[in-house]
């Protein structure tokens, strides 16, 4: 078999894989379609998500699904005021060796899961919520001393209530950097609360059935990385990037006026990684720049400081990306 026909098996394979298993979530999430391919997107990119959304839209029943189809691990973590480093870490405990010797042994926390549900991650306070970031950044973490490694793949999908906000503690930029893609998580319509009566107050459904394991995200990671992309559509996505900054090539009058900070460098990767992906699952063996445009929101949103001026004048990060997307030519 030659590289293109290899390629192109690859590309089908993955395809109809990623088809499989949104057919499966549909069997038990209602609705959520794009936050569902978002979301699959970053698990095979290596990245995490924070998702934001008022309480009961079915995101612990969406990440535990998603768990299932793939035969990944799952655990949840409830995020509260009093929650301490080690209870997400995991802490040595004093035990006996058959011979009836004290030592110590590491008894892991709900950290070392696949998929890791950090519920109302603003609850909890700077230091637990920083236990996190070596975990999310190193997919390790450190304990006495001893680093302990995460299972791959490791994606942690991390939720906050966008109204309840007394009692939280924002998250500092450096870890909202972290996120891979920031999701919003809609009101469900007419239609689809009706189906999640009829689902919710019914027979429970059969069990799902798995799609994919862990070692076959692995290799859809691999593959995802060696779609190329064009020099053109690149520079597109770097031109994107800088247009987010007040003062960066191609800032629109709303960037320049409303804007603190623009995108970091890991923004640009999230970008070009997200649309890698995106095409690759569609059964595209290169990037487009609908690719690029179609992550955007979710790549550079939670990248975007707005001014004082900015949030005063209720001005929304998403609202300057889609002036941006707008403004900024795909070739100069």
């Amino acid at each position: 078999m030659d590289a293109v026909a290899e390629i192109r098996e690859r590309m089908e394979l993955s395809r109809r894989a990623f088809e499989e298993v949104k057919a499966e979530m549909s069997r038990l999430v209602v609705g959520h379609h794009e936050l569902i391919e978002e979301i699959f997107i970053a698990l095979v990119c290596g990245g995490h998500c924070l998702l934001e959304g008022v309480p009961g839209l079915g995101k612990t029943l969406m990440v535990r699904s998603l768990g299932e189809i793939l035969d990944l691990s799952f655990s949840r973590i409830q995020f509260t005021p009093d929650l301490m480093p080690a209870d997400i870490t995991g802490t040595n405990v004093l035990t006996d060796d058959p011979s009836g010797k004290k030592l110590f042994e590491f008894q892991p926390g709900p950290i070392f899961a696949h998929i890791v549900l950090a519920d109302e991650i603003n609850r909890a306070t700077p230091k637990t919520q920083s236990a996190l970031l070596e975990a999310m950044q190193e997919q390790s973490v450190t304990v006495a001393g001893r680093m302990h490694r995460l299972q791959s793949p490791f994606i942690v999908l991390a939720t906050q209530n966008p109204i309840e906000m007394e009692g939280t503690y924002p998250l500092p930029e450096a870890q909202i950097d972290r996120f891979f893609f920031k999701l919003l998580v809609q009101y469900p319509s007419r239609e689809e609360l009706g189906r999640i009566a009829d689902l919710t107050t019914a027979s429970p459904p059969p069990p799902l059935h798995r799609v994919l394991d862990g070692d076959d995200v692995l290799r859809i990671r691999e593959w995802v990385r060696e779609v190329p992309i064009a020099e053109a559509v690149k520079d597109y996505a770097v031109r994107l990037v800088l247009a987010t900054h007040p003062h960066g090539d191609g800032a629109g009058s709303s960037a320049q006026r409303f804007v603190l900070y623009g995108s970091s460098p890991r923004g640009l990767q999230s970008l070009i990684l997200a649309a890698k992906a995106r095409s690759f699952l569609s059964g595209r063996p290169n990037v487009s720049f609908d690719d690029i445009r179609a992550v955007t929101l979710p790549s550079l949103s939670h990248r975007i400081i707005l001014n004082l001026e900015g949030e005063a004048e209720g001005i929304t990060a998403e609202g300057i990306l889609k002036e941006m997307m707008e403004r900024v030519p795909e070739v100069l």
